[in-house]
């Protein structure tokens, strides 16, 4: 938050432009700008802007030092995904309440069509978009692909207005509206389940709670990657864990937005079209070669920041 802060010298009071910011290692660091005439409170905006533009540099050159570099996140490309992480968050800053849900909507109903569509949901674009905005069961559609549409939309709605954290407990409940009346085991399995397609062996049931409670473990230890590489890391492994009966595909698409949106990135969206794609990078990360997956993710950020949030911006 912004405020003025009057100091005294020499008798004479002057004002600054003061505000207070949280970075990613916890620490609060506090920016001033002198305001040359405090009396025109009309060019407050003005000083805010430029305060702004500021701390949004400082944080990026934080971000580029503060954050492990490698050869995928070079300080250049951290600095691109921090420019669209602050375009992301100024949006929101402009946009009204209801311009906001009319872009969630929008999003709510291209994630759900394209995240079910990966794991072979049949219903069109035109049928999701139907259920969502009405919220009814289309007649002679399969009642499970359905539910899975209505799922879907409830836990981003869930995730959006909740912003949970990431624990199993948030897992757990996640999994268990995406599985609602779909006849899915609830929990984490208690059956062996092999991935199609993929040459790689899941965690057998008596080890997916340690597993899942190691995974956990490394998130919250791993403090210097950076968080779009720590969500791809997270989902590889989750995904190679493969926790539950049915869903982790759907509930791990989730996972990796419920992190970006912890550190104040926006979302991202898997296309269906990209399926092999997104399944190569996978298999490839099973077999410890993560760049795949790095630059795969790093691309769906960048696109659907442009196709879902910077150009609505450009037309209101």
């Amino acid at each position: 938050m912004v405020f003025v802060r009057a100091k005294e010298i020499k008798g004479k009071k002057h004002y600054y432009l003061e505000k207070s910011i949280r970075f990613p290692d916890s620490k609060v660091k506090k920016f001033s700008i002198y305001i040359k005439d405090y009396h025109k409170k009309k060019d407050l905006l003005k000083y805010e802007t430029i305060l702004n533009k500021k701390i949004k540099q400082e944080q990026i050159n934080f971000a580029t030092k503060y954050y492990q570099n490698n050869h995928i996140f070079t300080q250049s490309r951290v600095t691109k995904l921090e420019e669209i992480k602050f375009g992301y968050q100024s949006i929101l800053k402009k946009i009204s309440k209801k311009q906001f849900q009319d872009i969630l909507d929008r999003f709510t109903v291209n994630f759900t069509y394209e995240s079910n569509a990966i794991e072979g949901n049949s219903l069109t674009l035109k049928d999701v978009t139907f259920i969502i905005q009405e919220g009814k069961v289309l007649k002679e559609k399969d009642l499970r692909e359905v539910y899975e549409t209505l799922n879907t939309r409830k836990a981003i709605a869930w995730i959006f207005k909740k912003k949970p954290k990431l624990n199993e407990k948030t897992i757990i409940d996640l999994h268990k509206i995406i599985v609602e009346n779909t006849g899915v085991t609830l929990g984490y399995k208690t059956l062996p389940n092999f991935l199609l397609g993929r040459n790689v062996k899941t965690a057998p049931p008596e080890k997916v709670k340690l597993e899942m409670k190691n995974l956990l473990k490394w998130y919250k230890e791993s403090k210097n990657l950076h968080p779009l590489e720590k969500a791809a890391v997270f989902h590889g492994k989750f995904e190679k864990i493969h926790p539950f009966e049915d869903g982790n595909g759907r509930v791990g698409r989730l996972l990796i937005n419920i992190i970006l949106l912890n550190y104040g990135y926006p979302p991202l969206i898997i296309r269906k079209t990209q399926r092999i794609a997104y399944f190569h990078a996978l298999e490839a990360f099973d077999n410890k070669h993560f760049d795949n997956l790095y630059h795969f993710l790093i691309e769906k950020y960048q696109k659907t920041y442009d196709n879902f949030f910077k150009i609505y911006i450009k037309y209101i």
